[in-house]
């Protein structure tokens, strides 16, 4: 018995099959990299470690012994649920907002995070750059492999940055890059209060991590923390003439004292998990913080921010911004300047849609009720 052949259907002029042309060719190259292109902090964290090598790393992804408090902070904005409200008029939604009265994009900031150049031949100043552009605040670590003056001029003096401060037992090395840092027009200092010791870093014993040879002398000033470092010193921090942010604090009796002591905002944070390790997830500390500092000065957060619904969650926990570290590192170690300038806008399209989508229109909106 035979078997009748299929009906023949007329097909569309346009889905005939045809042999590739150049134009063809391209267009599907083109929508091969769209595909392809980071669309979230994740996709350049996988980047990122495709790029460093072992050594650069280990240094920036690890933490502190078992690393509990480095996967913490990340698990704490898991277990925070946002609480939308509906009904909502949010045509008009903005995430500029202010901190320390800068007129900042959004409530996201670069964090102090040293040794960029160990990522990206530009480092620190592809980050300033980024930033500027962005319309927010970069923040230049005390270790970095580019001096305040080399930042500042990188960024024609466009942009806020504040700059880190590790106070070294060879206090002179400490003032001297302040003194540079303020006459180069840095906004504010930003005083780091965990790290008396540097705490000990496994993923770094297990590679022996070494900065490279052209690196290697920005190293040497780790090996010099002042552990005589207390609360008289803000005193002396402040005779500058800056704003004072204090970066480290994690309980309700250092946010007193550091409010007791003139500091303009502090910093929740544990150092990225990286000091030590079994302290609380930096949001899980905020609201004792918050509670503690009771107005008087503004607070920031900073461990663990991935997405910009985090910073939501951390402004409705009573932060006034974010702060990110990894997350930009991973930018800058993808693509240089323009993926930290990418990492940024995905942020803030993120938090501009989480905004509209919690029901707000602003950062300023955003309340205790909107987070559990």
């Amino acid at each position: 018995m035979r078997v009748p052949a299929p009906p023949s259907y007329p097909r569309h002029p346009e889905t005939r099959l045809r042999p590739p042309e150049a134009g063809f060719l391209l267009d599907r190259l083109i929508r091969l990299a769209r595909v392809t292109e980071p669309i979230n902090v994740w996709d350049y964290e996988r980047l990122a470690e495709q790029r460093l090598d072992a050594n650069a790393l280990a240094y920036f992804a690890g933490g502190a012994g078992d690393e509990v408090t480095l996967r913490d902070n990340l698990a704490a904005f898991e277990r925070r649920k946002l609480r939308p409200r509906v009904l909502v008029d949010v045509s008009s939604v903005t995430t500029a907002t202010t901190v320390l009265g800068t007129d900042v994009s959004m409530p996201v900031l670069i964090a102090p995070l040293a040794f960029q150049r160990m990522a990206h031949p530009d480092g620190e100043a592809a980050t300033a750059r980024a930033a500027a552009a962005a319309g927010t605040i970069m923040c230049l670590s005390s270790a970095a492999t580019r001096s305040p003056r080399e930042v500042a001029e990188a960024c024609a003096a466009e942009g806020t940055r504040w700059f880190q401060v590790y106070v070294f037992r060879d206090r002179a090395l400490t003032e001297g890059l302040i003194a540079e840092a303020v006459e180069c027009g840095f906004t504010a200092l930003v005083l780091t209060v965990d790290v008396p010791y540097i705490g000990r870093r496994e993923r770094d014993l297990r590679v022996d991590f070494r900065l490279p040879e052209e690196l290697a002398p920005y190293g040497e000033r780790l090996k010099g923390f002042d552990a005589t470092l207390s609360w008289r010193d803000l005193e002396w921090l402040a005779g500058y003439g800056l704003p004072v942010v204090v970066k480290g604090i994690l309980t309700s009796e250092d946010a007193h004292l550091a409010c007791e002591h003139g500091a303009a905002a502090v910093v929740v944070s544990n150092h990225g998990g990286r000091q030590l390790d079994g302290v609380p997830a930096s949001l899980d500390a905020l609201a004792e913080v918050v509670e503690a500092v009771d107005g008087r000065a503004e607070v920031l957060v900073d461990g663990g921010v991935r997405r910009g619904t985090d910073a939501l969650k951390a402004i409705a926990l009573g932060a006034r911004a974010v702060l990110i570290g990894r997350a930009m590192l991973w930018g800058l170690a993808g693509a240089g300047e323009q993926g930290v300038a990418h990492v940024l806008e995905l942020l803030r399209r993120e938090v501009e849609l989480g905004l509209g989508l919690l029901g707000c229109c602003s950062p300023a909106e955003v309340t205790r009720s909107h987070v559990t």
